[in-house]
């Protein structure tokens, strides 16, 4: 492919100021990946759409049990506001679940980001400016079409979640650009839902006595979207006040469940063989036989390729540093299956869930086998 001449200038244009890390490119259109449709809607797209129902059926049965909410790591303190949650049907905007895929065999799910997903804007965007501008441009065939509908659906499903008019905070960490450009876009879809929208930063939530958490200017926060992990927020100093708060979070809960790996062993054990999984069990109850020559070890809470090890009979082959170190029995183990190598990187391919419903696709690759938070984003189209 070759690049657009001003695409940094535009990425800037759009907000898109997390372009480029440390120097190197984060955006990369020097290339692309082609799909079929029947690549798209058979290998992709309806295997997101069950193991979508996989995960709440799982759900569904974790909330009734105590021993299933003890075995995932979650403190007994959450277990009613995670149970009441999924039992009011609270809903759920977005989730991510990442791919090796390879074109040919049937894509295989590495874990479910269904909490606090990033590289959304730069999938539900820019890959489609990208597309756009490539097809006007004679870059790519006019008939060229791409997996993505992830914006129209967000708006939608923030329409209906809320009364028009009604005022909906978007929360991140201070000093962290990719996540601020995630609840910006998030505020920005939101305003085009009808909603009253708002930035601010996860430090600047305060609490008011009888009146709930409330923002800077000591404003209700009475619907909130936090890029903030539940199991960060039930070791908070305020997460004692979450049972009682009437603020409506945004993911709700119950994503508490879904976005814990433990949930890998446990989609294995009652769905054996299925053929977009993993062989997986947990760290302090190892199986030999289900794991095979080589396997992944994974805490139950870790993000962006962090404190991931890969090992062998022989000991440890590799691992990424991080802060989510973890004993066994917070960890699960993954037979080892690692990404296609293509053009001497390793992609995965992360498939977008609005509501319950699969809208696109965005691929980040590496040169290293475990995608981290510096992997490149590489856009995508259909030609056939």
């Amino acid at each position: 492919m070759i690049p657009r001449q001003d695409w940094c200038s535009l990425a800037d244009a759009l907000g898109f100021h997390f372009h480029s890390i440390d120097g190197a490119p984060y955006w990369d259109e020097s290339l692309c990946y082609a799909f079929t449709l029947r690549q798209i809607e058979d290998d992709l797209e309806a295997p997101t759409g069950e193991l979508h129902e996989m995960c709440l059926a799982l759900v569904e049965e974790i909330v009734a049990s105590e021993r299933l909410m003890q075995r995932i790591g979650l403190p007994p303190h959450c277990w009613d506001l995670v149970r009441r949650s999924w039992l009011a049907r609270q809903p759920s905007l977005y989730g991510r679940m990442d791919f090796a895929y390879d074109g040919r065999g049937p894509a295989k799910l590495y874990e479910y980001n269904a909490d606090t997903p990033t590289a959304l804007y730069e999938a539900a965007l820019f890959q489609w400016v990208w597309l756009e501008q490539c097809r006007e441009r004679g870059l790519l065939p006019a008939e060229a079409d791409q997996f993505n509908a992830i914006q129209e659906a967000l708006i939608a499903n923030l329409a209906a979640q809320a009364a028009p008019g009604e005022r909906m905070h978007f929360a991140c960490c201070e000093d962290h650009i990719e996540d601020m450009g995630t609840v910006t876009y998030l505020a920005d879809c939101a305003a085009q839902a009808g909603l009253s929208s708002e930035c601010l930063h996860i430090e600047t939530i305060g609490h008011a006595p009888g009146r709930g958490f409330v923002d800077a200017s000591g404003a209700s926060i009475e619907r909130l979207f936090k890029l903030y992990p539940w199991e960060w927020m039930f070791d908070e100093t305020f997460g004692r006040f979450l049972e009682t708060a009437p603020t409506r979070f945004v993911e709700p809960p119950w994503k508490a469940i879904l976005s814990n790996k433990a949930i890998l062993p446990l989609l294995w054990e009652r769905h054996p063989g299925h053929p977009n999984l993993i062989p997986a069990c947990f760290a302090d109850t190892p199986d030999a036989e289900r794991l095979g020559e080589r396997w992944v070890a994974k805490p139950f809470f870790s993000r962006e390729g962090a404190n991931i090890s890969v090992i062998s009979r022989a000991g440890t082959l590799s691992q990424t540093e991080g802060p989510y170190h973890a004993a066994p029995e917070y960890s699960v183990l993954q037979a080892w299956t690692p990404p296609p190598t293509l053009g001497g990187q390793h992609p995965i391919v992360g498939s977008w869930i609005v509501g319950d419903t699969p809208v696109g696709i965005g691929i980040r690759e590496d040169a290293e086998a475990i995608t981290q938070d510096s992997s490149r984003f590489v856009p995508h189209c259909i030609l056939e």
